[in-house]
């Protein structure tokens, strides 16, 4: 039962943040570690709540028209190629060699929020093809990302989505909770499988990061770009002080 008070409202603010800017496994995660739940059972019973919270949080974005469908199946299929290259990466290079790459672009991608006025804005929009030539690209490599390591995976979509390719915050963000819906229920499926997986504990956290979720895309439809640049400076802060600290 105490795991049930641990997680539970941890899971449901995971759910508003990663709503609103992604980043939001950078809490849920850590509180299924801190009930004191073997690593891998955490990381499996993890993917169940956030599939559940994710779900909501697309049928959502959906419903407002922030998903371009036409798309999402093109970049959902690279992302997972790239995932696979990325577990595959993982297996070959020295976690080391990644953590320090993390402590460098960490603090630059604060700086360009930071010193980036225009974040959030509407940018003039690309031909249709070009727009998904480089987005195809951007869901490639945070695939990778994703396969190798994976926390922060939305906020990185989130950001690069909206500078490299000149998508809306809006669509940026139905694309990136798209590509994040997937791998969780690709990572869940592999879990549960092999038996990591408390579904008990996982389907009522599940119900709490639903209750984020939601919260957070109101919250994101009202706030816009003003809510989501300080989320993702959080989500930054916390990602930055727990690889420091690994």
């Amino acid at each position: 039962m105490v795991q049930f008070f641990i997680v539970c409202p941890l899971v449901f603010l995971a759910g508003f943040a990663d709503a609103v800017a992604g980043g939001g496994g950078l809490i849920s995660l850590p509180a299924y570690l801190m009930a004191g739940l073997p690593v891998h059972t955490a990381i499996g019973t993890n993917k169940l709540s956030s599939a559940m919270g994710t779900a909501m949080a697309v049928g959502r974005f959906s419903r407002q028209g922030y998903i371009p469908w036409k798309g999402a199946a093109l970049y959902v299929a690279c992302a997972l190629v790239g995932s696979a290259g990325g577990a595959r990466l993982a297996l070959l290079l020295d976690d080391e060699v990644f953590r320090t790459v993390m402590l460098v672009i960490l603090p630059l991608t604060a700086l360009y929020l930071l010193r980036s006025r225009r974040f959030g804005q509407a940018r003039a929009p690309y031909p249709p093809s070009k727009t998904l030539a480089i987005g195809v690209g951007i869901a490639l490599g945070v695939g990778v990302y994703d396969g190798f390591y994976g926390p922060g995976t939305g906020t990185f979509l989130l950001l690069l989505l909206t500078a490299a390719a000149h998508m809306s915050l809006e669509n940026a963000n139905g694309i990136a909770k798209v590509i994040n819906l997937t791998t969780n229920l690709t990572s869940l499926v592999m879990f549960w499988v092999n038996g990591k997986v408390l579904l008990p504990l996982g389907l009522t956290a599940g119900v709490c990061s639903v209750a984020g979720n939601y919260l957070g895309t109101r919250f994101f439809d009202k706030g816009g770009a003003k809510a989501v640049k300080p989320v993702m400076l959080a989500v930054l802060a916390v990602f930055f002080i727990r690889v420091l600290t690994e």
